[in-house]
């Protein structure tokens, strides 16, 4: 007989989600994937950002397909918090969640009476998540909070690339992503001890604060010994602080990414005499460009595939460098099982349902994938639904 699935970790939990764009929606998101309800008030006719600043340009049913893969598993509704009457209505539904996010600039709760010190007035055990970009003190508070911006603050594109390069950012959202993480790890702990103690709280974080611990190792070396600091190599390394063959080496037909090897080790393997010979660690730092010259001119007469035939068999830490085509065509990624669909049903009659493949939650629960069908909302799709369920006369709810 099959167990009956454990009820999720956070059913029953009501989270207001005032927050835009990226790190405080995927907050939020993480919240619902493990069964807490959330609310995402919106702003009348633009709601959140995130609905037309599209990734890639592309939309599907009015929304930009990042927001709905940010926003599943919401329910939508449309407040002006300038306007008193809204403005109240929101307030009732502050009184009676368990969680608030928000991630405006410093100053704008407070202007409009939702800053914690206000909120705790409505709802003492409510757990109140702020994420600013910089913090809410010094000279980059009132800076846009914005991913590229936070990176580049931080100092972290300086450790990508080789020496000849400029800075290398990262690609993706990682400040926002990060950040998304440390938000939903503080509401979690305080959700905890809420329950332990009855007393709410309130966690803040910043873009900044999560690209500077996403670089604990090296600002904690820095700042004990100053005269390490950043000094990129070759183009085929992969780390300014680690020695050959450590990098990213190009094959007949690919790339191929070495970790942490023994020089030594892979000159005998792969017969390069000039490696073999290098029996001394701190040679792997003084000639580690000469290293990755002489194994890129030898990984480049193979393809990527017979290198990790040679390599797998010898057990050397290594691993296929792929396309974005390549991982969600390979194996791996199918066994992984990191995708599931969502499907918004039309908004008017006639219309086909929009199908959407997103990733699932990274986490597996009791043996079980974290996965949530419900899509993300339409703008204001349960203003009349909310309003009869939270309204301030009790005889009015149903």
């Amino acid at each position: 007989m099959v167990a009956a699935p454990s009820p999720a970790p956070l059913d029953g939990i009501l989270v207001l989600d005032f927050s835009q764009f990226l790190a405080g929606p995927v907050a939020a998101m993480r919240l619902a994937d493990l069964g807490a309800r959330v609310i995402k008030i919106e702003r009348p006719g633009i709601g959140d950002i995130g609905r037309t600043l599209a990734f890639a340009g592309r939309s599907a049913d009015g929304d930009t397909l990042s927001f709905h893969a940010m926003n599943r598993g919401k329910e939508s509704v449309a407040a002006d918090l300038k306007d008193p009457q809204d403005l109240a209505w929101v307030k009732q539904l502050v009184r009676e969640a368990d969680v608030l996010i928000q991630n405006f600039r410093p100053g704008v709760m407070e202007r409009i009476g939702l800053d914690y010190e206000s909120v705790k007035e409505l709802n003492p055990a409510i757990v109140y998540a702020s994420a600013t970009g910089y913090g809410d003190t010094g000279p980059w508070k009132d800076r846009p909070g914005q991913d590229l911006l936070a990176q580049s603050v931080s100092g972290m594109p300086w450790l990508s690339g080789s020496a000849t390069d400029g800075p290398v950012p990262v690609g993706l959202s990682i400040a926002d992503h990060l950040t998304s993480c440390h938000i939903a790890e503080g509401v979690t702990a305080l959700l905890v001890r809420r329950f332990r103690t009855g007393q709410g709280g309130l966690v803040q974080t910043s873009l900044l604060e999560a690209m500077l611990d996403l670089q604990f190792e090296l600002l904690t070396t820095h700042l004990n010994d100053r005269t390490v600091t950043v000094a990129r190599k070759g183009e085929h390394s992969a780390h300014a602080f680690l020695s050959a063959p450590y990098g990213t080496y190009p094959t007949r037909d690919g790339y191929l990414a070495l970790a942490m090897n023994p020089v030594s080790k892979i000159g005998a393997l792969l017969g390069i005499p000039e490696l073999e010979a290098m029996q001394d660690e701190a040679q792997w730092w003084t000639d580690q460009e000469a290293i990755s010259d002489l194994l890129a001119a030898h990984f480049a007469t193979r393809t990527t595939e017979e290198w990790l035939e040679v390599l797998d068999a010898a057990d050397v830490w290594c691993a296929p460098v792929l396309t974005l085509e390549q991982l969600v065509e390979h194996e791996g990624f199918a066994a992984i099982a990191m995708t599931q669909q969502i499907t918004r049903e039309p908004a008017e009659p006639g219309v086909p349902p929009v199908t959407l493949t997103t990733t699932r939650s990274p986490l597996r629960i009791d043996g079980r994938p974290v996965t949530s069908s419900r899509p993300s909302p339409r703008l204001g799709e349960h203003n009349d639904a909310v309003r009869r369920e939270f309204a301030a006369d009790p005889a009015e709810r149903r």
